[in-house]
């Protein structure tokens, strides 16, 4: 039974980072909930299980498995490009890079899109497409397109630092952190990738920070929002209150 424990642990971590991902819905969420109450009461486990815990993520470990797959089941040879299509392939790339630049990211998707369908094995042209995506907020997206490249090319730095700032967006952090020191293993001087790591580990602490759980809301907003700010300005101008607050003491 232990194992299945690991797992069950393992699967409720990843709905636990499914619901503070916010892109659910309140119905989504509230599924959600259930579905790891109801693991919880079945497997008999808590969140306070910490042994339980496997030393990698359940995605982490999924996409492992997968690139596992298909290293040891190869797809059938492709076509090589020929040189026509290698050269409009990067004519494609480069028009995509200038619509970066522009911040016209659907466009760029589009033209990655097109230089992948021309040379289907160049792992810039997907991790390029994957910064497109992730400005355009489809991180799920932009996850695919970063595992096609390590595929592809798995010492390419740059889709392991681009998968690590997909998964911090989406606040999985776990995750976030474990392929940024992917990218700097492979490129240790990398200011980029250790600045990026040291916000997801912040990030991550903030998370499973218990003052930030049990507040249960954000106060820098709160009190940064304009209504807030407009009623507690009315409520001091109130000279009951002025009153209480002067008889204090």
């Amino acid at each position: 039974m232990a194992v299945e424990k690991r797992l069950a642990f393992s699967i409720v971590q990843f709905l636990r980072d499914q619901t503070h991902c916010g892109a659910l819905n309140s119905d989504e969420q509230e599924s959600l909930e259930v579905a790891i109450q109801c693991l919880e009461t079945t497997f008999k486990i808590n969140s306070s299980d910490c042994h339980l815990a496997a030393p990698q993520p359940l995605t982490e470990i999924f996409l492992n498995s997968l690139l596992k797959n298909d290293q040891n089941n190869p797809e059938p040879p492709e076509t090589s490009p020929s040189p026509e299509d290698t050269e409009r392939a990067e004519q494609l790339k480069n028009e995509g890079n200038n619509h970066m630049k522009e911040e016209n990211y659907s466009c760029a998707v589009e033209c990655y899109s097109k230089a992948i369908n021309l040379d289907l094995r160049n792992a810039v042209y997907y991790c390029n497409r994957a910064a497109a995506h992730s400005r355009l907020g489809n991180y799920t997206e932009a996850t695919g397109d970063c595992e096609r490249a390590i595929g592809i090319d798995p010492s390419y730095s740059k889709a392991y630092g681009r998968m690590g700032l997909a998964f911090t967006a989406m606040n999985k952090f776990p995750e976030a952190i474990s392929y940024f020191k992917k990218a700097l293993v492979l490129d240790p001087e990398n200011d980029t990738y250790k600045s990026n790591l040291k916000i997801a580990e912040q990030k991550q602490k903030e998370a499973v920070s218990p003052i930030a759980t049990g507040l249960g809301f954000d106060m820098a907003s709160l009190i940064n929002n304009p209504a807030f700010i407009s009623m507690a300005a009315s409520v001091m101008q109130n000279q009951q209150v002025q009153q209480l607050t002067l008889c204090q003491g």
